[in-house]
């Protein structure tokens, strides 16, 4: 590596970490630049905190809902600045895919050879406007949500235009209770998952790699922190209940009433009437790249 590639890839760890130039230096000479190596190795140290959003974000863009009806889709499109973001001609192109993600469906690949207003491919125009505004422009992922059974809602975070901003949530529940009297729980959330980025509905739905490499880093961190090695396992199982708790949307404190899981809230709404959350999609701008 170059010196200027190390002092980039300290920056960054840094940004991510919110740790010291000196450690985060270390880190990357440690793992050979690569930064999520070093970001583990700056947790089991004890230096970095143990937080799951500690992902790499390297792209801006829009994310983008549109719905009829009962069905909703969700579509991410990158830029490589939030300048390009604002700029009203993508905007428009976003929102044009956006119509496209909807009438099919949430299928990329269909999306992407779809025709545009100006008779174009979604492909075509894609090259085109990245020649226009002189910027890497991605359509990177695309989901969709539609069933008779179940009624959806959906969120917009930082929007810049309705349905379009940084963070797009679309939820469906399973009830037999109308929609009217569940639009503001609905909208709650859709915000509540918003906020807190559960990575999955339940504990058993939980990948045991995830849980595996989480009690690894837990139990590293608290030998370098020197604990007795007796009551190590102890401690690290109820690290390990917490993170369990704080990244289950069912399991996590409901945002609006902190004291109360979400799994409480739901049982105090439905009484004896059913009302089960089925699914959830979270799409934050960057996240993960």
């Amino acid at each position: 590596m170059s010196q200027e590639t190390v002092l980039e890839k300290v920056k960054r760890l840094r940004e991510i970490t919110g740790v010291g130039f000196k450690d985060c230096k270390n880190a990357i000479d440690e793992n050979n630049g690569d930064i999520d190596k070093s970001i583990e190795y700056l947790r089991k140290k004890g230096i970095a905190k143990a937080n799951k959003k500690m992902e790499r974000v390297a792209a801006d863009g829009l994310v983008c809902i549109s719905e009829k009806k009962n069905k909703f889709s969700i579509i991410e499109i990158n830029s490589e600045t939030d300048f390009v973001a604002k700029n009203e001609e993508f905007i428009k192109f976003v929102e044009e895919i956006s119509d496209l993600c909807l009438l099919n469906s949430g299928d990329l690949e269909k999306i992407l050879i779809s025709e545009m207003v100006n008779k174009k491919s979604v492909k075509e125009n894609l090259v085109a406007i990245i020649s226009k505004i002189g910027e890497k422009i991605t359509i990177r992922r695309s989901n969709c949500i539609q069933s008779d059974n179940l009624i959806n809602f959906s969120y917009t975070h930082s929007a810049v235009k309705k349905n379009l901003g940084k963070i797009g949530v679309l939820v469906s529940l399973e009830t037999n209770i109308k929609k009217e009297k569940l639009e503001e729980f609905g909208k709650q959330l859709a915000m509540h998952i918003a906020a807190t980025s559960p990575l999955c509905l339940d504990r058993d739905m939980l990948d045991k790699k995830v849980l595996d490499k989480e009690k690894e880093i837990i139990v590293e961190e608290l030998k370098n922190s020197g604990k007795d090695d007796k009551i190590i396992d102890k401690i690290a199982l109820g690290k390990l209940n917490k993170f369990i708790a704080d990244n289950t949307l069912l399991n996590q404190e409901w945002i609006m009433e902190p004291k109360k899981k979400v799994k409480d809230i739901i049982k105090n709404l439905s009484g004896k009437d059913k009302l089960v959350i089925k699914k959830f999609i979270r799409f934050k701008v960057g996240e993960g790249i």
